[in-house]
């Protein structure tokens, strides 16, 4: 799960992590409000989206007066940024972050996430703050140092030292960095996160160490722990199907193409996505009901396939394990019913209750088609698309 700068920073701020001073607006009136609230020579307009690379896309610019702040909130609130990490649609802005500028001497970085191969928490720092760390990875990796954090032990001195040293802070500076590495550690552990990320972490002219900027993701799989931190989900930044699919358990991912797809097992719907490019077809869509799925889930499942527009057919591959298949078949009688598909619908089912399954199908009075195996039932499946036969 991921949230917006302004909730991170008041994350950060709960654990003694220093931020510019700021809030949030969802109007021109209330930015117009915040900013003169706040004291500065100059203020900070930023777009609220989940995407990375607001700046180079216009989303973040700097008011020299409250007649700018109100001119750029009226520019940005209401729109759709479009970033290199967003899809051509863009993200809305519903929100706008208005902070107090800051003086800045150099720009760091700083991150933290968990290393699978370690199964530990690294923390991260670089000279080269401002930048795409996946830049600075590629192209000088010898300028990122890292230190791995022992959970029996937890971050010790010597590691802050380490980074300090690394950074070529000063002794007031390096106390500051430990005040904060432990502050965003106990953050890490506490909140059950999965990535934290300051980029730039700045060194002020007056030689302060404040965070510019906040990225915090949570681990899903966590979530039914934080209620505080679910509630800070903003929906209107997910994808609207996914959200939809969240709440039915369905894994669900939009794709390009215009063969819907709906499979139990993360995988067997890869496996079913791949077979269909080698046919020559293209996924509308992953969709995984999960391994103990039901009737009622394939039916929420159809309705979500065919919210997409741009589906002109939908393969259905199911392996019964878990779920018997004639449950399936019955799922899938009851969900073309209820929708009223008027598109191919090719199904193939495999494992417990086959033959039952297959059967109550072949009895319908719907015009279902049916595949052998996965193969067959991809090349049915993009024949349907294409207009030819299978």
């Amino acid at each position: 799960m991921n949230i917006h700068e302004f909730q991170a920073k008041q994350l950060f701020r709960d654990y003694g992590i220093a931020v510019p001073a700021g809030s949030p607006a969802t109007s021109v009136t209330e930015a117009v409000a915040v900013a003169r609230g706040i004291d500065s020579d100059g203020w900070m307009v930023k777009a609220q989206v989940h995407a990375g690379g607001r700046g180079k896309a216009g989303g973040v610019k700097r008011a020299a007066n409250v007649e700018e702040v109100e001119q750029i909130s009226s520019a940005l609130l209401g729109t759709h940024l479009v970033t290199h990490q967003t899809t051509s649609q863009g993200q809305p802005v519903n929100t706008l972050l208005i902070e107090a500028t800051s003086t800045i001497a150099r720009e760091l970085y700083f991150g933290m996430l968990v290393d699978r191969a370690t199964k530990r928490v690294v923390m991260m720092a670089s000279t080269e703050g401002g930048m795409d760390i996946e830049e600075v990875a590629a192209k000088t990796p010898e300028k990122i140092l890292t230190v791995t954090i022992n959970p029996v032990t937890g971050l010790q001195g010597y590691q802050v030292r380490e980074l300090g040293f690394g950074l070529d802070l000063s002794s007031d500076q390096i106390k500051a960095l430990g005040k904060i590495m432990h502050g965003l550690y106990q953050l890490y552990r506490e909140k059950d996160c999965s990535l934290v990320e300051i980029n730039p972490l700045i060194t002020t002219t007056e030689g302060a160490l404040m965070a510019l900027d906040a990225k915090i993701n949570f681990d899903d799989n966590a979530l039914y722990r934080h209620s505080d931190i679910t509630a800070l989900l903003d929906a209107s930044q997910d994808d609207e199907k996914e959200h939809h699919a969240q709440q039915f358990g369905l894994n669900y991912i939009s794709l390009d193409g215009n063969i819907g797809c709906l499979v139990n097992g993360a995988g067997l719907a890869m496996a079913t996505m791949d077979l269909i490019k080698l046919h020559g077809g293209e996924p509308a869509n992953f969709l995984d009901v999960g391994g103990g799925t039901s009737a009622e889930k394939v039916s929420e499942a159809f309705k979500l396939i065919l919210s997409d527009e741009k589906v002109e057919a939908i393969l259905v591959n199911i392996f019964g394990g878990i779920v018997r298949c004639d449950l399936i078949a019955e799922g899938i009688i009851r969900a073309v019913k209820e929708v009223g598909i008027s598109i191919p619908v090719v199904v193939r089912l495999e494992g417990t209750n086959v033959e039952q399954g297959r059967e109550i199908l072949s009895q319908s009075d719907l015009s279902i088609i049916t595949g052998d195996d996965l193969a067959d039932a991809a090349s049915k499946a993009v024949a349907a698309v294409q207009g030819g036969a299978a």
